[in-house]
């Protein structure tokens, strides 16, 4: 039995952009890491633990919270973080 499947896309996007991929960096040295936390429980031990270990490698890290899990992050946060940010590392917990 051939049965089709459907995926939906839960941003919402009628058509989504297609970008190229990003090449990765080759190092954290002199870069700065964002971390995104997007509010669920304990999201936030999660990310301080990262930094505190991204710190002691000399690292420097900006934090940034979502005001709510249930919705994609703004676009203001968005723009902040690549403005600011060579890599961005998202706390997903509960």
């Amino acid at each position: 039995m051939n049965q089709s499947k459907l995926m939906l896309d839960p941003t919402s996007e009628l058509s989504p952009t297609k970008r190229a991929r990003l090449t990765p960096l080759d190092s954290l040295e002199g870069k700065t890491v964002g971390l995104l936390d997007i509010t669920k429980p304990r999201g936030d031990i999660l990310l301080d633990t990262i930094e505190e270990k991204l710190k002691a490698k000399g690292v420097k890290v900006n934090r940034y919270a979502k005001p709510t899990f249930a919705r994609v992050a703004p676009i203001d946060i968005k723009q902040e973080i690549s403005a600011q940010c060579d890599a961005v590392i998202e706390a997903l917990a509960d």
